[in-house]
């Protein structure tokens, strides 16, 4: 399964849609004016179904994921010089990236969940998302806000 996810443009807020291959929106994303991120992600009706949440008052940068309201995992940035890495506490995924952090693989073990890369020639953020299991695109999507919420709090 394929997905799109593009910032929306001239938004204040983090402001996201999810298209499948199709061009059809299957999640938005509406940002939370708050200390810290906060994504809400809507399905197709405009239902909320998740929230990411960045944690404040930690040293490297951290987000919990919650499902509807449940809290289901987070991840955190550890400390590394050149390749980024991510601590994820959630269905023991692994998060490798490259360099940029522009392109990365989730894996659980060594089976591949997704693969994200960064569309370099847009005028917003623009990722597209390759996953395997179409059960996994909800939490896929969660990391991919997180990791780009955390980007964007280092500029």
């Amino acid at each position: 399964m394929k997905l799109l996810f593009k910032q929306r443009f001239f938004s204040w807020l983090d402001s996201y849609d999810i298209y499948d291959e199709t061009g059809e929106t299957i999640y938005s994303v509406k940002g939370q004016l708050s200390f810290g991120h906060r994504l809400h992600i809507h399905d197709r009706s405009g239902n909320h179904i998740a929230t990411v949440k960045q944690v404040l008052l930690t040293f490297l940068p951290k987000f919990e994921l919650y499902k509807r309201d449940q809290y289901i995992g987070c991840i955190s940035k550890e400390f590394t010089f050149f390749s980024p890495k991510y601590n994820i506490d959630f269905n023991g995924w692994q998060v490798q990236g490259h360099i940029m952090e522009w392109d990365y693989e989730i894996y659980q073990g060594n089976h591949l969940v997704a693969t994200v890369s960064k569309e370099l020639w847009n005028f917003t953020d623009t990722y597209s998302m390759d996953i395997q299991n179409p059960q996994d695109a909800l939490y896929v999507l969660m990391l991919v806000l997180a990791i780009d919420a955390e980007k964007c709090s280092r500029n």
